[in-house]
């Protein structure tokens, strides 16, 4: 990049964007057909999932409110549609090609790992680039993005060596992320874990690659987490059915309480039925997990179990197995239920991995695999929002025990003397 061209870049006004030539000309139709043809093929998978009265469950819901990609000489409007979900399943359609968290991108480098992790190889970069910056791209060549991504691993190690013991996480969210990214030995998986500290304050707690899902790999994350000194073990874990998690959450937070996430479960129940009795299904394992007590969740429970099991044992017994993590937060402040129910502030942050196009062939190195991915989380984790009713967590770390979402009011124990005067 010339003299020049740095002094447009950091003019008085803000960092200027040299999309926004290509977005004010047409860049916008073209974001707009992409998008479009994400809806129809999300609203594809859900073709088949009708309601109690046949209706197609997820259907679409017109538009969010244009979102403002800002730039440093004005701001470019962008529509995302948005769906509806009839069933109360809070489905939602977000859009891998427009994350929420590069809408407000002012830097080109910040929308480098994006780039890179929807398929775009080192070498390709620059040609791809030139399509949307014109000459302002001769200053991203291969060799520049090659130091970026040297410097995006430099700054993942030099965070995943910091120090915890300030730290006091109380919920945990964990998941293992697996991307169409191959490195130099197998298919990658992330293994990621997001806590809520004691303000309310969602963070990235933990981020790193394991074989698959194993106990062992787990294992080392939570106990490199203890090594540079988180010694306050959570309250609570929310994680899918992956049992290496969970083996590896015994060993290390022998005393933290397990919450089995209710979207992976209702996903796990609904595989084992045909279509059309899905609806059903999901109607009454919302009936569940939405109930104002455990009592009438376990009595939901019951009846799930009562209406499917001669026909769908498997289903049953995919549900049964879990019960009492399934009903943990229960436990907990019902402010927080809808945080601590599933793994939604990893689902969501990480959608773009989850998602991404099929076009990546190449393979890429551990360090620039967590490099890339540790740079689209920080720009995650500045939307993040506390949770709500975070002024009750100072409650949960003093232990104060919580029945059906509510404080339980413990009686002073009566001594032999007091017991006398009552007498």
């Amino acid at each position: 990049m010339n003299k020049d061209n740095a002094k447009d870049w950091n003019n008085a006004s803000g960092i200027n964007d040299p999309l926004t030539d290509l977005l004010k000309t047409g860049a916008r139709a073209l974001i707009q057909q992409a998008v479009e043809a994400e809806l129809q093929a999300f609203l594809g998978e859900y073709a088949k999932v009708t309601d109690l009265r046949g209706r197609q469950t997820v259907v679409r819901n017109g538009y969010l409110p244009e979102r403002e990609i800002v730039t440093g000489v004005g701001n470019v409007t962008v529509k995302i549609p948005k769906v509806r979900d009839r069933s109360g399943g809070r489905i939602k359609f977000n859009s891998s090609l427009v994350p929420p968290y590069v809408r407000k991108t002012k830097r080109v480098e910040a929308a480098l790992p994006w780039l890179y992790l929807r398929g775009i190889s080192t070498g390709d970069m620059q040609s791809a680039l030139s399509v949307l910056l014109g000459d302002d791209a001769k200053g991203l060549s291969p060799a520049v993005v090659s130091r970026l991504k040297a410097q995006w691993a430099e700054d993942y190690l030099a965070w995943n060596r910091r120090d915890l013991s300030k730290e006091r996480t109380v919920y945990v969210w964990a998941d293992g992320i697996y991307s169409t990214l191959r490195g130099e030995d197998d298919r990658l998986c992330l293994l990621v874990i997001i806590g809520v500290n004691e303000q309310g304050e969602k963070r990235l707690l933990a981020l790193s690659d394991g074989y698959r899902e194993s106990k062992a790999s787990w294992l080392s994350v939570l106990q490199d987490l203890q090594t540079r000194g988180l010694q306050d073990v959570p309250k609570l874990a929310t994680g899918d059915g992956a049992l290496g998690f969970w083996a590896a959450i015994n060993e290390a937070w022998p005393t933290t309480q397990h919450q089995r996430c209710w979207v992976h479960k209702t996903a796990n129940v609904l595989a084992t039925l045909p279509d059309s009795i899905q609806g059903k299904a999901k109607a009454g394992l919302k009936e569940i997990w939405m109930a104002e007590t455990k009592a009438l969740a376990n009595q939901a429970f019951d009846t799930f179990l009562r209406d499917f099991e001669a026909k769908y044992p498997k289903a049953v017994g995919v549900l049964e197995k879990d019960r009492e993590s399934l009903l943990a937060f229960y436990d907990f402040p019902a402010e927080h239920w809808i945080h601590i129910r599933t793994t939604n502030p990893i689902e969501s942050s990480f959608a773009t991995i989850r998602h991404r196009t099929t076009r990546t062939k190449n393979c890429v190195s551990r360090n620039t695999l967590l490099g890339l991915v540790f740079q689209l989380t920080l720009t995650a984790e500045k939307s993040w929002r506390k949770i709500r009713g975070f002024k009750r967590l100072p409650d949960v770390i003093k232990g104060i025990r919580f029945q059906d979402g509510m404080a339980v009011i413990m009686e002073p124990e009566k001594t032999e003397e007091t017991q006398q005067m009552a007498a």
